[in-house]
């Protein structure tokens, strides 16, 4: 049985954004998360999701820097962290701006 996904055009936008500029070291679901709260994530369409993915891997950001403690307050307050396994909103457009320096 083969099942069919349909993206809007703003999920294939962020999909295409990390299969152009990322590593290809994982191969995520077709779903694109833009934030969480408790055990429910969110896609860029609004579908909800229960998280059962999310914190296997560890996050190295230094300590305390203000401009990060800042940008990590203003995106926790969106999404925390996703699992390779998911797209997200944020990767695909670092991605780019970072290979465009």
């Amino acid at each position: 049985m083969q099942s069919t996904v349909n993206l809007s055009e703003q999920s294939l936008y962020y999909l295409q954004l990390e299969e152009k500029y990322s590593a290809h070291n994982y191969h995520p679901m077709p779903v694109v998360l833009t934030k969480g709260k408790g055990v429910f994530v969110w896609d860029t369409d609004g579908k909800q999701y229960f998280d059962f993915l999310s914190g296997y891997s560890a996050v190295n950001q230094g300590h305390c820097h203000p401009v990060i403690l800042s940008a990590f307050l203003e995106q926790s307050q969106k999404l925390t962290l996703t699992s390779r396994a998911f797209y997200n909103d944020q990767l695909g457009e670092f991605a780019k701006y970072i290979t465009e320096l």
